[in-house]
């Protein structure tokens, strides 16, 4: 059992309130919340009490401030929870939120990868596309199937289109073509897809 230990009006919200738990910031509460279920420090709560009762009274609240997140630009679950819980909603609340956006088809980490790699692919390779789609929380199922248009000679292309914006105004010396490889390399691309690029001026070798 765990002790509320101070409850606070948000600065930026005065109908909100923290509350904190055994010493640290456990989540936030309407005040008519905290009002009509007689909380207060010093009392004796448990976190499955706690969710109970933001479950109760904040759910709606929750869903629509992730749909408003939303609205602006697409989002992973990863991030929709993330976003959350920086307001405060404790984990069983942002499953509510997430679950309905997913039951209204505003939340989808497949079609989410499609597009970000429709998008990323004009500037980036699928090695750091895939590590950027992993960050954000998206499913290695998912991925590769996002990934499964991006093959090596568009790849190359890009890669090609990026080396020659790289190489404007530079001599096509050792010291230049090294780091054009390294820039290659930094943008995701692997080491065949970077070295035939490179041979696209005339000059393969970059070692």
């Amino acid at each position: 059992m765990s002790e509320i230990t101070a409850i606070t009006v948000q600065t930026k919200d005065k109908t909100r309130c923290n509350v904190f738990v055994d010493g640290r910031f456990a989540c936030g509460l309407r005040v008519d919340a905290v009002v009509s279920n007689r909380l207060k420090v010093g009392q004796e709560i448990t976190q499955e009490r706690l969710e109970e009762i933001q479950m109760e009274s904040e759910k709606s609240a929750a869903f629509d401030k992730a749909l408003t997140h939303l609205s602006a630009t697409r989002k992973t679950e990863k991030e929709i929870r993330a976003f959350l819980g920086k307001k405060g909603y404790l984990p069983a609340v942002a499953d509510y939120a997430v679950d309905k956006l997913r039951s209204y088809g505003f939340l989808d980490d497949g079609e989410y990868a499609e597009a970000y790699v429709e998008s990323a692919a004009k500037k980036k390779g699928g090695r750091l596309i895939k590590m950027e789609l992993r960050s954000k929380g998206v499913s290695e199922q998912e991925i590769e199937a996002a990934l499964g248009d991006l093959d090596e000679e568009r790849e190359l292309e890009t890669a090609k289109t990026l080396l020659q914006k790289y190489m404007r105004g530079k001599a096509a010396d050792v010291q230049t073509l090294q780091k054009a490889y390294r820039y290659l390399m930094s943008k995701g691309y692997d080491y065949e897809i970077a070295k035939s690029a490179l041979s696209s001026l005339g000059d393969g070798e970059n070692d």
